[in-house]
């Protein structure tokens, strides 16, 4: 199979269906930043940490592989006119988030009360899970302006809205078992 195919040479491509969108289309911007998070995320997932976060990402980079799909779906070609599903597409579920929250809540159990907003950084590790954290932001925005044009399963825009908290909460924690500073960020009072 050749990776280069030259339909998308006048800049449109294929959605799951068929459909031809220009290649700035919001549907391609979202999936887009998506599959962007994913290789930050890899990034993360290739540092020195513990072998359980490591094992989480990996679900996490099996979850944006749905999220891609999902967003990259035509919902016009994506059932039929009975509303039987045409295409296979998986589903994000409940448990996808719960599963999110209950690493949240396991990791924030070993840190301290956080009291203030946190510059990004301190160790490499964590600027890469802040990094992701804003691309996982972007990405909320993306698809939060596609379900308002097409809207799809309320369930992936809870994923990533969720994502984004969990990377937050990742950051917090490698920075505690990588003895990096967290550094609070405080006003500064002659500005």
């Amino acid at each position: 199979m050749k990776i280069y195919t030259k339909t998308g040479d006048k800049g449109t491509t294929a959605l799951f269906g068929g459909t031809r969108v220009p290649k700035h289309h919001i549907r391609i911007e979202s999936y887009g930043t998506i599959d962007e998070l994913n290789s930050h995320i890899g990034l993360i997932r290739d540092q020195a940490i513990d072998p359980i976060h490591k094992t989480l990402l990996m679900d996490i980079q099996d979850r944006l592989f749905t999220v891609g799909a999902i967003l990259a779906t035509d919902p016009e070609k994506a059932t039929l006119k009975n509303g039987e599903q045409r295409l296979k597409i998986p589903k994000i579920s409940a448990s996808d988030i719960k599963k999110l929250e209950d690493s949240m809540d396991s990791m924030n159990a070993d840190l301290p009360e956080m009291t203030h907003f946190v510059l990004p950084g301190g160790h490499q590790t964590v600027s890469f899970c802040h990094i992701a954290r804003c691309v996982c932001r972007r990405a909320e925005r993306l698809a939060s302006h596609l379900n308002e044009l097409e809207p799809f399963q309320p369930e992936t825009l809870m994923y990533i809205n969720r994502l984004s908290d969990f990377l937050f909460v990742l950051a917090r924690k490698l920075t505690y078992e990588l003895q990096a500073e967290e550094i609070k960020w405080i006003p500064n009072k002659n500005s």
